[in-house]
C-alpha cells in the first residue's frame, strides 16, 4: 500500500500531495470545505505580509509548470490573489486526488484502539470521514499527515482560554466576531465604538483596517485590548523584521495609536461580556467595564482541533499542544528572540509511526506560522515516508528572522515595570495604542 491520506487542501495540504507524486506515491486529499484553500477563502481580503516568492512551493511548481502555469512573483497578494494564482490552479492539476466535503472525523490503526500494542504498527491507518450528504466513509492509508490547520478553531476573547461569561451569547448576537474584518464591514461601523481583543499580526490588522475608517469618521472609538500589563512586542521587530511587510505592519499600527486614532488597553482579561441595549460590554477579572461597543473583533490566536485524534497516539507539548520538539523552538513562554529554526520530519514524528501533523497545526496555539515552514515540513516528512532518510534530515530553509528581542516582558508586569531583559535590543517603550499585511 502507498497511499498516503493528507487531510486539508490547504497551502500545506496541496504541497504535500504534489511532494507524494514525485515520490511516486498516491495522495488522497480529504478537504472538508466546498473547494481548495477554504481556510484562506475566508480572509481573502487580507493582505499577506510574505511576498509571492515565498508563497509557492517546489514541488508545486515543477508540477504546475507542466501546464503551462507562471509562478507570480511580483508583490504581496491577498489571500484571494493568493488562490486565484496559484493554490486554485495546483488544486485542479491534482484533479480528483482531492474529495471535497469530506470532513475527517477520525483517525486510527486498523483493529486497534488506542490502548493495543500488539501488531499496531504493522496495521494500516484507518481515517474516518463524513462528506456533506451525511454519508460516512473510511480510507485504509500507509501514512497520514495532518495539514488541517487552525482556521476553524479560534482561541476566545475569555482570559482563562475558555470562552468569557456570555461570549457565546453575544457571538450569536453578532456583537462578538473571531475573524478579521473587511473594510466594507469597518466602514458600516463608522461612527461607532469597536473593540479589538489580542495581541498579534491578526489584531494589528484588524487595527489597520478600522483605523482607516477611524481617519475618515472622527467619530469612531477604537479599543485595543492587550491582556498583557506591556506593549512588549505588540508592535513587532519593525525594520529589523527581515519580511518588511511584516515589520511594518506592526508599526503602522503603532502610529495609529500615536495619532490617537486607536486606544490601547493593557492589563485587561476578560471575564465576561454582558449584552447591553444592543451593544457588548467588555468586563476585565479586575471589574473594569469599557465602554459599550458595537462590534468586539476577537483575535486571540487559534488552537489545533485534536478531537478527531483521540486514537492517535501523540506527543504533544503540554502548554502549546504542538509536537514536543516544534514546541520547544516556537514557545513563547521561553523565546523572545526573533529567529525560529526551520522543522522537518525528525521534529514533527510522534509515537504512530507514519502519522505527521504539518503546517499551522504542528505550531498548536503558538503564533507567526510561515507558508516557507509548512513547505519545508511538508519536502522533509513526505522525503521521510519515501523512506528517503538524507532528504528528510536536511535543512533546506533558514526562516526570517521577526527582529523582536524581549519585548513580550512579564505577563503580570505592570506597564511601568515590564521586562527590561533583551538579547540584542531594548525593550520597546510603552507608548498609548495599523494598516498593513497578515501573514
Amino acid at each position: 500500500m502507498n497511499s498516503v491520506v493528507v487531510i486539508g487542501a490547504g497551502p500545506q495540504g496541496l504541497a504535500a500531495a504534489a511532494h507524494l507524486i514525485e515520490r511516486g506515491l498516491n495522495p488522497f486529499v480529504l478537504e472538508a470545505g466546498a473547494g481548495p484553500a477554504a481556510a484562506v477563502a475566508e480572509w481573502g481580503h487580507v493582505r499577506l505580509f510574505s511576498p509571492w516568492t515565498e508563497l509557492t512551493d517546489a514541488a508545486s511548481r515543477r508540477l504546475l509548470e507542466r501546464t503551462g502555469w507562471v509562478a507570480p512573483t511580483q508583490g504581496y497578494p491577498t489571500g484571494a490573489q493568493w488562490i486565484e494564482g496559484y493554490l486554485a490552479p495546483l488544486a485542479e492539476a491534482l484533479g480528483d486526488r482531492i474529495q471535497y466535503g469530506a470532513r475527517v472525523v477520525g483517525v486510527g490503526r486498523k483493529g486497534r484502539d488506542l490502548s493495543v500494542d500488539a501488531g499496531r504498527a504493522g496495521q494500516p491507518f484507518v481515517v474516518h470521514l463524513r462528506r456533506t450528504d451525511g454519508t460516512e466513509a473510511r480510507i485504509e492509508a500507509a501514512a497520514v499527515i495532518d495539514a488541517s490547520g487552525t482556521w476553524t478553531t479560534p482561541s476566545p476573547a475569555g482570559a482563562d482560554g475558555l470562552p468569557a461569561l456570555g461570549e457565546r451569547a453575544a457571538a450569536e448576537a453578532g456583537l462578538v466576531e473571531h475573524r478579521m474584518p473587511t473594510i466594507e464591514d469597518a466602514t458600516g461601523l463608522a461612527g461607532q465604538h469597536v473593540v479589538v481583543v489580542g495581541n498579534g499580526h491578526s489584531a494589528a490588522t484588524t487595527i489597520g483596517i478600522l483605523s482607516r475608517v477611524a481617519k475618515r469618521e472622527p467619530g469612531t472609538r477604537i479599543s485595543w485590548v492587550l491582556r498583557r500589563g506591556t506593549v512588549g512586542n505588540t508592535f513587532g521587530g519593525g525594520t529589523a523584521d527581515e519580511l518588511p511587510e511584516r515589520g511594518a505592519l506592526g508599526q503602522r499600527a503603532k502610529k495609529a495609536v500615536e495619532d490617537g486614532l486607536v486606544d490601547l488597553v493593557t492589563g485587561f482579561r476578560t471575564d465576561q461580556v454582558i449584552l447591553e441595549k444592543g451593544q457588548a460590554v467588555l468586563v476585565a477579572e479586575d471589574g473594569r467595564r469599557l465602554a459599550p461597543a458595537s462590534r468586539v473583533f476577537v483575535s486571540t490566536g487559534f488552537r489545533p482541533d485534536l478531537s478527531f485524534l483521540s486514537e492517535v497516539r501523540l506527543d504533544l507539548d503540554v502548554r502549546l499542544q504542538a509536537p514536543v520538539k516544534v514546541a520547544v523552538e516556537v514557545d513563547p513562554n521561553l523565546h523572545s528572540c526573533g529567529s525560529i529554526r526551520a522543522t522537518g520530519a525528525a521534529d514533527l514524528e510522534h509515537p504512530e509511526p507514519g502519522f505527521y501533523i504539518v503546517g499551522a497545526k504542528s505550531y498548536g496555539r503558538a503564533p507567526t506560522f510561515l507558508a516557507l515552514t509548512g513547505f519545508e515540513q511538508v519536502r522533509s516528512v513526505v522525503a521521510a515516508i519515501a523512506g528517503d532518510r538524507e532528504a528528510a534530515e536536511r535543512v533546506d530553509l533558514v526562516l526570517p528572522d521577526t527582529g523582536v528581542c524581549g519585548g513580550s516582558g512579564l505577563f503580570d508586569a505592570p506597564d511601568e515595570t515590564a521586562s527590561a531583559g533583551s538579547c540584542c535590543a531594548p525593550v520597546p517603550q510603552l507608548i498609548q495604542l495599523g494598516v498593513g499585511p497578515a501573514s
